[in-house]
């Protein structure tokens, strides 16, 4: 099992660049697969949108809170570590022009020797996007096609691709990423994202479910991929670190490859102190 850690801006600066660094090495030296952003351009004083992953609809974010661009980031600390996996968990998607964006992870991607990782969503805040002036509508049609760009800028010649929301022929994008395409980990737990991941995809990031919520993606992934005759097993599966061992080990018989550890609270030594925590007593007990 591989743990990976989501880092949200409480309580550490992180567009601090000597925080960005010590957090990123440190994150590395305690043997974590993995670093993970979040991303909001912007945080709206209000909203009307529902947050889906809390009880009282409103997300955790504050308006003060930094949140660095997560490409930025992932590229400065990237040269400060060596083995970590850089992850945006999760990147909206449908907020970007996918021919840039393109350019930018595979130049992050090369840069880095191969250790992109990119989680992307649709997007929930509906304000964000009236303020960037990318519609909300229609976001998950958006989002396929600019996936199916990023794939066709990736592949080596040129490239084409004509759709409702992007299109163009002839054209080459280099660099191309370092082992022909970044993974791709769809946010999201519904049907159509199981489907999202199956068909354009590499794995699922699942966010806040139970053991039981991550059994039925368990169920709805060997469909989709049996209706497409792709192998499940290809299709690796992302959550939120559970406390208990026991559900732990749940989350891994059911093929979940990867955990999330969500540090929201303390600062750089509480969070080292929790990591340690959590590799002896969790993850040492699935070996």
């Amino acid at each position: 099992m591989k743990l990976g850690v989501i880092r949200v801006p409480s309580g550490i600066e992180l567009s601090d660049g000597g925080v960005a660094t010590e957090l990123a090495r440190m994150i590395e030296a305690e043997g974590c697969e993995s670093i993970w952003t979040v991303e909001h351009v912007t945080i709206p004083e209000e909203y009307s949108s529902v947050y889906p992953f809390s009880p009282t609809g409103k997300m955790g974010l504050l308006i003060d809170d930094d949140v660095p661009d997560p490409i930025t980031w992932l590229s400065y600390v990237a040269a400060a570590t060596s083995t970590v996996k850089l992850a945006t968990g999760v990147l909206i998607l449908p907020l970007r022009n996918p021919v840039v964006l393109a350019k930018e992870l595979a130049t992050l991607d090369r840069l880095s020797g191969g250790r992109l990782i990119l989680g992307v969503g649709l997007g929930w805040l509906e304000e964000e996007f009236e303020a960037i002036g990318v519609p909300f509508e229609n976001r998950g049609r958006r989002t396929d096609e600019y996936l199916d760009a990023m794939a066709e800028l990736w592949r080596p010649g040129r490239s084409s691709i004509s759709g409702d929301f992007v299109g163009f022929d002839g054209i080459h994008s280099v660099p191309r990423p370092s082992n022909g395409a970044i993974p791709i980990v769809i946010g999201g737990a519904s049907r159509i994202a199981v489907r999202r991941a199956v068909l354009r995809g590499n794995g699922l990031h699942l966010n806040r479910l139970d053991v039981a919520g991550v059994a039925r993606v368990r169920e709805l992934v060997d469909e989709e991929c049996a209706a497409i005759g792709r192998d499940a097993g290809e299709i690796e599966l992302t959550c939120v670190a559970p406390d208990s061992s026991d559900d732990a080990k749940r989350l891994a018989d059911l093929g979940v490859g990867r955990l999330i550890l969500s540090a929201w609270e303390g600062g750089l030594e509480s969070l080292r102190r929790r990591i340690g925590s959590y590799q002896e007593t969790v993850i040492g007990s699935l070996h």
